[in-house]
């Protein structure tokens, strides 16, 4: 009888970025991710929340893939993050409540991927 194998975690997802001091800015300075690696004048970086456990997001400057899903970020209060993106000058649509039990809204980044602002109900 074989055991199943399972995975532990995501360790990492990588973006392809058209332009690395824009998007590392849009993740670094308006998201607050903090550059693990690379940077502005790269053409690899590597993000991440606060929290070692925490998947990395790597940036690999190339021709990007928009549109091929979603990146999901988890903020302290979807609400109030909206208006802070709205005061920088973003345009996202209303959050919204899913019937999955979170509170999200979506919106693109700089080189059109989909990301998501979410937080659970209770």
């Amino acid at each position: 009888m074989s055991k199943a194998m399972h995975l532990e975690r995501i360790s990492a997802i990588t973006l392809r970025v058209l332009n690395m001091a824009r998007a590392v800015t849009f993740y670094s300075d308006i998201l607050g991710l903090d550059v693990l690696y690379g940077g502005k004048d790269s053409s690899f970086s590597s993000l991440r929340t606060s929290g070692e456990m925490n998947a990395i997001l790597n940036l690999e400057e190339g021709q990007s893939r928009p549109h091929w899903g979603r990146l999901i970020f988890y903020v302290r209060d979807v609400d109030e993050f909206w208006a802070y993106l709205k005061s920088q000058g973003f345009s996202p649509p209303q959050p919204q409540e899913a019937s999955w039990g979170e509170r999200y809204f979506h919106m693109h980044d700089p080189d059109g991927h989909e990301l998501s602002f979410a937080k659970p109900f209770g």
